[in-house]
């Protein structure tokens, strides 16, 4: 892990929760990561789009990155100007217009960066936010950020078609998607 060396870094907390003040390390549960070292988890500004969904909502997220090829940016960018996505399931749609979300930023100096293509960063301190921002809006927020959005039936077809393009990629809930069709 590299330590955050960026003053103009942002890092995010994306919530449900309307009034957390302190954010304690928790034990992580992947099996990458060392059990018995408590984190305070971030995400940097660039990937937040990747979080402006209700918590639980499956999606299936992407972004241009260093190797993305041409080929890959207009096969699955319908917008020239596009270069992060979020692909929901239309039975959530509802549900994220009814959701808000807590944007709780951090001063990014106890962190460091944990994974470069997801844009996750840790503290093994605990954190007190330094700012809060409230989105009522989610799908106005995603457009203001020029994320392309796009509403499917069943998220399995595009995750599969993301997971063999060049882009940089992310599966958020999954097991909360639609059954995979045979």
């Amino acid at each position: 892990m590299k330590k955050n060396g960026m003053n103009s870094l942002r890092l995010f907390h994306v919530s449900e929760e309307p009034d957390i003040r302190v954010f304690e390390p928790r034990l992580p549960t992947r099996r990458d990561l060392d059990p018995n070292v408590g984190l305070v988890w971030a995400i940097d500004e660039a990937r937040l789009p990747n979080f402006l969904t209700p918590r639980d909502c499956p999606r299936v997220t992407y972004h241009v990155g260093e190797q993305t090829t041409e080929e890959d940016r207009k096969t699955f960018f319908t917008s020239d100007g596009a270069s992060h996505a979020v692909i929901i399931e239309g039975r959530w749609f509802s549900v994220m217009q009814k959701t808000t979300l807590y944007l709780y930023e951090f001063d990014p100096k106890e962190f460091v960066l944990q994974d470069s293509v997801a844009g996750y960063y840790v503290a093994e301190t605990t954190q007190v936010p330094i700012g809060k921002t409230v989105v009522t809006d989610l799908f106005a927020e995603l457009v203001q950020r020029q994320v392309e959005l796009r509403i499917v039936d069943n998220l399995w077809e595009i995750a599969d078609n993301v997971k063999a393009s060049t882009l940089n990629w992310s599966l958020c809930r999954m097991a909360n998607a639609q059954p995979r069709r045979s």
